[in-house]
């Protein structure tokens, strides 16, 4: 955590807003994540003022990865976060207060394998592989390794937070990194020589999840209520919307938005609860028991909290 970047980007969408009732004040909420098209939700609810329709002024907190920022939610020193399952049953390890609400995200075409000067998968053996601990990637090179049978002694994994992955790969400190976008296709564009050896497609689809301190939720009801609707609203948009919620996000991220909407092609934004939710959890859960870092015993139920999804999209849980 120390490594951390936290940017708040409290930037405000252009276009009209459906303002709170005279005399209310908007209600103040801090939500943190990481800084890449996967998160589309959040920042389009902030950019598109959904969250402000719903009377929420919400400052959206950025850092190396949206599953850094889960263990925040500890404490209350944010209200929600957005991340992958590891990420997720660690912190509820750590506080069982700290719950999935929603599937946000299926990264469809999302996580990637890439080397430098390596071309398959059986050359990578004896190789340095850049792995960010305790967050998807993690969980998709768990997932390559069992899927493809290899033995995990033939690989040298070293501890790489995702921003730093495309360095680390061009200084020659690691030979290959298992992570999410915009970094396969950034290391492509930027180190000549690379290769994609394998994606999840193939392996896994991996999922991001909206978090919650399950304590905090529960006595602030009415804005859970309005936070969860306005996530709703935001994926609702950008499936619809497809090329104005590319330029929200591109806006929001400062990034270029030909890259953004491409990105946004490889995963599908869900905000439900469904068996394939479950079984997310559950993989996560085990991988976890596998590495010894289970520090009690932990079940999908005690992960996945169904109430504020049911609280106002009850038809949006399917488990």
């Amino acid at each position: 955590m120390s490594r951390r970047s936290i940017l708040a980007l409290p930037v405000a969408a252009a276009g009209a807003y459906i303002l709170p009732a005279a005399g209310q004040s908007p209600t103040r909420v801090t939500i943190a994540t990481g800084v890449d098209p996967s998160f589309a939700p959040y920042y389009v609810a902030k950019e598109g003022g959904f969250f402000e329709r719903n009377g929420l002024d919400v400052t959206v907190n950025t850092g190396p990865s949206g599953s850094a920022m889960i263990a925040f939610l500890i404490g209350n020193q944010v209200n929600s976060a957005y991340g992958a399952e590891q990420a997720g049953v660690s912190a509820n390890v750590r506080d069982p207060n700290i719950v999935a609400v929603a599937e946000g995200t299926a990264l469809l075409r999302w996580i990637s394998v890439l080397a430098r000067g390596i071309t398959t998968m059986e050359e990578l053996k004896g190789k340095r592989v850049g792995v960010a601990r305790g967050t998807g990637s993690e969980t998709f090179w768990l997932s390559v390794v069992a899927k493809l049978n290899l033995n995990p002694a033939d690989y040298t994994i070293v501890n790489v937070e995702a921003p730093e992955m495309v360095a680390a790969l061009e200084r020659g400190n690691i030979d290959a990194f298992a992570v999410w976008e915009p970094w396969p296709t950034r290391a492509q564009r930027a180190i000549p020589n690379t290769h994609i050896l394998v994606n999840n497609e193939a392996i896994q689809i991996v999922r991001n999840f909206v978090y919650m301190n399950k304590a905090w939720a529960t006595e602030n009801r009415a804005t859970t209520e309005k936070l969860m609707k306005s996530l709703i609203q935001a994926q609702e948009f950008i499936e619809s919307n497809k090329e104005d919620a590319a330029r929200q996000v591109a806006r929001f991220l400062r990034q270029d938005r030909v890259l953004v909407a491409e990105l946004m092609t490889k995963v599908a934004y869900r905000m439900n609860l469904t068996a394939d939710s479950v079984a997310n959890i559950q993989l996560a859960i085990d991988q976890l028991r596998g590495m010894n870092r289970l520090e009690r015993p932990v079940t999908t139920a005690d992960v996945i909290w169904t109430e504020p999804l049911r609280w106002v999209a009850p038809d949006r849980v399917r488990i």
